[in-house]
């Protein structure tokens, strides 16, 4: 997925080494010894962050000779930032997933019995949405939660609690990071 994909990219560039390295590679390309020493590493660890920016295609490589020098690829950087400003602006308007309030109390009510329980998991993707957000409403922003409290929030609505977090994950209601779970902000939530 897109989101994926743009947040892989700025998590591997925000290292304030890669942004030297990148800075550097703006101008002119550099072997490996060079960038070593112009930034007070190691060749090791000069290595270890140009193939993380490999990784993700920021930088490439040349041989001449027995020397392989590393150029920037802007036209990714360039992709990457323009993919960042595409989803800001999506995000500002509304999608053809978005519904409006009457719509959403209606496949709430379908879909939820009178005490609060889930029914079933909606298969139409739009309506699966609806019913994520109402699910996730009684969670606290900026709040960090063990994977036990959110399988206990969850049971209260449904017995499949694996599922649920899931999804949660999946369209980027929450974040996850060793267990400990938190809300993304509502701007990124997939709509």
């Amino acid at each position: 997925m897109q989101l994926d994909r743009i947040v892989n990219f700025h998590k591997t560039i925000g290292d304030p080494t890669r942004i030297k390295i990148i800075a550097l590679l703006a101008n002119k390309s550099w072997n490996g010894q060079a960038l070593a020493g112009k930034l007070g590493l190691s060749a090791p660890t000069i290595t270890h962050h140009l193939k993380k920016l490999r990784e993700i295609n920021v930088v490439y490589e040349r041989r001449d000779k027995n020397t392989i020098y590393f150029y920037l690829n802007k036209s990714i950087m360039k992709q990457q930032l323009e993919a960042l400003s595409n989803l800001m602006e999506k995000n500002q308007g509304h999608t053809e997933m978005d519904v409006s309030s009457d719509e959403e109390m209606a496949i709430i009510q379908i879909f939820f019995t009178p005490d609060g329980k889930l029914k079933n998991i909606p298969a139409q993707r739009k309506k699966k949405l609806v019913v994520f957000r109402y699910m996730i409403k009684g969670l606290k922003a900026g709040k960090k939660y063990k994977e036990t409290e959110i399988n206990e929030y969850i049971i209260q609505f449904f017995d499949d609690y694996a599922t649920i977090r899931r999804e949660f994950i999946t369209n980027h209601f929450m974040y996850r990071e060793k267990n400990q779970y938190e809300l993304n902000p509502e701007e990124m939530w997939l709509k």
